[in-house]
Order: structure tokens, then C-alpha cells, then sequence
């Protein structure tokens, strides 16, 4: 049986040295986790760079050059940028980064998009003229529901259909269920292609039960540090180890092939 494909998300856009003394944040530091993590059994790299502050940051030429560190390091390891906003930036400066770096991978969460339809129009354009595979984060059924509606009016290009599902927040009080995934994954367009990312200590419950659905799988710190019983994973590797190793206990046909790199 194929094992799902596993993407690791070490560092997130809102954490710091106070969450957990090995997040990295620094280019070296996630290139030293990006190898890691690979030679635990990630495939794929989700990125995000942040300025001299440690803060959050769309900076293309950060970008730059964290991907050159990673193609020298991990060479073998796809990496996926992100354009998330997170409260901070607009749809117009999500533009100018994927622009600027014109990635092989970016991630784009539709409900920042939908802020500013006619830039989102140009954004979904000039990924496909450059080649740029697309990710749509979605956090429910109604931003799947946004998805398929721009993908009928050609806002969203026909062959960018991959998406990752969001479970649970960092706030208290939404935790990741398991049990959410099989309506989540109803609400979107046959053959879509996704991921699920969870947050809290039942991420690796629900990432276990994506792969089962035949879906691929986010995990890293960005998401949970801690395990199921509340005890905090050393580093990222660590968690990507336990996940591989759940996952060789567990029935996860894959309903679909894993996402590869084009």
C-alpha cells in the first residue's frame, strides 16, 4: 500500500522561540529542520520566512534565498511557499510575492483572496502563465463551496484544483475532530486533489484518518507540538517520525496517488 504523501510545516507565521525552543526561524535553522524532517520521512517542505524581528514576512527576497539554502541542502525536497496574509498584508503585497518569487509551489488561502476578487483574478492568471502550482487553504465548507463557485466563473484555472483542509485553530475552544473530515472532504469537487492539516495534540488522530480517506497529509509545528497525551515533541523530526511510523500500523489505501512534484 502506497503511504500518503507527507508535507512538514515547522514554523507557521505566528510562533516563536517561546512556543517551543526548536522552531526554527531562521533560513539555517529551517534548512537544518527541512533535512531532518526529510530524512524522517517528509517529502515536502511548507515555508515560511521571517524578518529580522522573527516576524511573519512576504519579503520575495527572503524567500529567495531561503529556497536557495533549501535546493542546496535538500535538493530532493519540494518546497511550498506561502502568501498568507495573516492580518497583515493585502491581496495586492500577496501578489507582489508570489510575483517576485514565481515558486514552483505557493499556497493561498481563497478567503484572503476573496478580499480583492479582481487581484485574485490576476494572481490565479499569472500562476498558471508561470507555471506555479496553486494550494487553496481552506478553513471550512463555505470557503470549498468559494472554490469550486471561481472555478466555474474562471477566477481559478481549471487544473488548479489541489487544496489543503484546515481542522481545528489556534484559539481555544475549536480543537481538530477527526469526525469533521468526511463532511469537509464531501463539500469539494470530485477529483480534487487534498491535504489535511490539524491543529492540537489529536493532529496525528486526524491525519491518520485523512490518509484512510485517501488524503495527503500536513504536519509540523506550525500546526501542534505536542502528541496526543500533551507531551511535547523534541523537534519536528520527531513528529514526522511518529506520524510515518502510526501511519506503517494503519490501513491508508490511497483512494488517489500522492501529490508529486511537476
Amino acid at each position: 500500500m502506497a503511504r500518503p504523501f507527507i508535507m512538514v510545516a515547522p514554523n507557521g507565521a505566528r510562533l516563536g522561540k517561546t512556543d517551543h525552543s526548536a522552531l526554527p526561524l531562521t533560513i539555517d535553522e529551517i534548512a537544518q529542520t527541512a533535512m531532518a524532517c526529510h530524512h524522517a520521512g517528509a517529502d515536502a517542505l511548507h515555508l515560511h520566512v521571517r524578518d529580522r524581528n522573527g516576524d511573519h514576512s512576504l519579503d520575495p527576497g527572503l524567500y529567495r534565498e531561503a529556497l536557495a539554502q533549501l535546493l542546496k541542502d535538500v535538493p530532493d525536497m519540494p518546497v511550498q511557499i506561502t502568501t498568507e496574509a495573516v492580518g497583515l498584508f493585502s491581496v495586492e503585497e500577496q501578489f507582489a510575492c508570489l510575483s517576485g518569487v514565481q515558486p514552483q509551489w505557493a499556497s493561498v488561502s481563497i478567503r484572503e483572496m476573496s478580499r480583492d476578487v479582481d487581484v485574485a483574478r490576476r494572481l490565479y492568471a499569472f500562476a498558471k502563465e508561470a507555471g506555479t502550482r496553486l494550494q487553496h487553504i481552506l478553513y471550512d465548507t463555505a470557503d470549498a463551496a468559494l472554490l469550486t463557485q471561481w472555478q466555474s466563473n474562471g477566477i481559478v484555472q481549471p487544473d488548479q484544483n489541489e487544496v489543503i483542509l484546515v481542522l481545528g485553530r489556534y484559539a481555544d475552544g475549536l480543537p481538530s475532530d477527526p469526525g469533521a473530515i468526511h463532511a469537509f472532504h464531501a463539500a469539494l469537487p470530485k477529483g480534487t486533489a487534498w491535504m489535511i492539516c490539524a491543529f492540537g495534540p489529536s493532529e496525528h488522530a486526524c491525519l491518520i484518518e485523512a490518509a484512510r480517506r485517501g488524503g495527503d497529509l500536513r504536519v509540523g509545528f506550525e500546526n501542534s507540538r505536542t502528541a496526543a497525551d500533551d507531551s511535547e515533541w523534541t523537534d519536528n523530526a520527531a513528529s514526522v517520525a511518529a506520524l510515518v511510523a502510526a501511519l506503517a500500523h494503519h490501513d491508508t489505501t490511497r483512494a488517489h496517488p500522492p501529490i508529486k512534484e511537476t
